[in-house]
């Protein structure tokens, strides 16, 4: 039994030829040429239409082969593919070894329409099982991963020219500058209804000037850093997950680690350091328009300007630098936690159309429970410590 040869002419970008003949009882088809994207094209139906008419054993030689890529190997996983559906035996020879490393790139069983996926058994017990191990996997790749994360910015700090400092720049921009209308309309309304609806009950007893202490208080030490930080999670934080996120669906990080560049020392220093940066001032911006919020709704109730000022910063009870200072210290470790939990969900993210809006998800819920988890601690720690 013989196929008629089908070959491609002779020109300087592509030759490929298909030859196909039984021996002993097993289909040879004998490659030969480029098999690149036109070589593949030339040959494809000629070698499926050989494989599907044989019932025997396949055999693909390839030791004539020049040259091969990804089209050439999609031709090879083909053929196996119709060998291995009808339940036949296939063997691929003198394949060059150069070019092996491609072929082992893509698993066959992806590729079987006839795959069978037997169900899971599942239970009550297996899932909590399963939830348990999940946690465990998370908390373990959360910890390896902050550990190389804080080597990466140790190096960043002992050796500066190696950072990308531009590409930290225009992230800073995007996650500060960007921000500050939200943070300034956030912080305001934030001032004003706190202010407002503390004056309401306070005004019974006429102590509606100490409003201006309240809201400066809940402001410095508290609300300015939580409800930014917020915000940072809900913008920053789920565009640095969907960013990456995108990179490794569309294998870039794949080919970073080609190259040999680490990628939490290319992506992630540049985002963890931007979003540290600007994350104080975000802070004050929210503080000084939320204050300013509140001086409108003191102004309402008859007291001048500068009886507000002197109750903020010259009274008694007013605020004082430690009160500024653990709210610098919240917007720093806040900064940090939403960074780089919206770089570790990019990184972590799956493949599907659906992925990385998983990962943007992901980012922006552990961020916020993140935040409030270490906004209880450093609240109850400053309380021990009478900070």
């Amino acid at each position: 039994m013989q196929y008629n040869a089908m070959s491609m002419p002779q020109t300087p970008n592509a030759v490929a030829t298909c030859k196909a003949a039984v021996e002993a009882g097993a289909l040879r088809i004998a490659l030969s040429g480029r098999l690149d994207a036109d070589g593949a094209a030339t040959v494809w139906d000629e070698a499926v239409r050989a494989a599907r008419g044989h019932s025997g054993e396949l055999i693909v030689d390839c030791g004539e082969l020049e040259y091969c890529d990804g089209a050439g190997a999609a031709v090879l996983i083909e053929l196996q593919r119709i060998a291995m559906q009808r339940e036949q035996s296939v063997r691929i020879e003198r394949f060059p070894e150069e070019y092996q490393r491609l072929l082992n790139l893509f698993e066959l069983r992806h590729f079987l329409q006839d795959e069978k996926v037997e169900p899971q058994a599942t239970n009550f017990v297996v899932d909590i099982g399963r939830a348990t191990a999940n946690l465990l996997t998370d908390l373990y790749n959360g910890v390896s991963y902050r550990g190389e994360l804080a080597v990466e910015l140790w190096r960043a700090l002992r050796h500066p020219r190696q950072t990308r400092w531009g590409e930290a720049l225009l992230l800073a921009e995007k996650a500060g500058a960007n921000a500050m209308p939200l943070v300034a309309l956030i912080g305001f309304l934030l001032g004003l209804i706190l202010a407002f609806q503390a004056g309401a009950f306070m005004k019974e007893y006429g102590a509606e000037l100490y409003v201006a202490n309240l809201v400066g208080l809940s402001l410095l030490r508290e609300l300015g850093p939580l409800m930014s930080a917020i915000i940072l999670a809900g913008r920053t934080g789920s565009a640095f997950a969907a960013e990456i996120g995108t990179m490794k669906v569309n294998e870039e990080l794949d080919a970073l680690h080609t190259m040999g560049v680490n990628p939490v020392r290319y992506l992630v220093v540049p985002r963890v350091i931007a979003a540290v940066c600007v994350m104080p001032f975000l802070v004050m911006f929210a503080n000084l328009f939320g204050l300013i919020g509140g001086g409108v709704v003191v102004l309402s109730f008859d007291y001048p300007l500068i009886t507000y000022y002197n109750q903020l910063f010259t009274s008694v009870a007013a605020m004082d630098l430690s009160d500024l200072l653990t709210g610098m210290f919240k917007a720093v470790v806040f900064g940090l936690l939403v960074s780089a939990v919206g770089c570790l969900r990019g990184l972590q993210t799956k493949s599907g159309a659906s992925a990385v809006g998983d990962a943007a998800t992901s980012a922006v819920v552990t961020g916020i429970v993140l935040i409030a988890i270490w906004d209880g601690i450093f609240t109850a720690l400053f309380y021990a410590l009478d900070i």
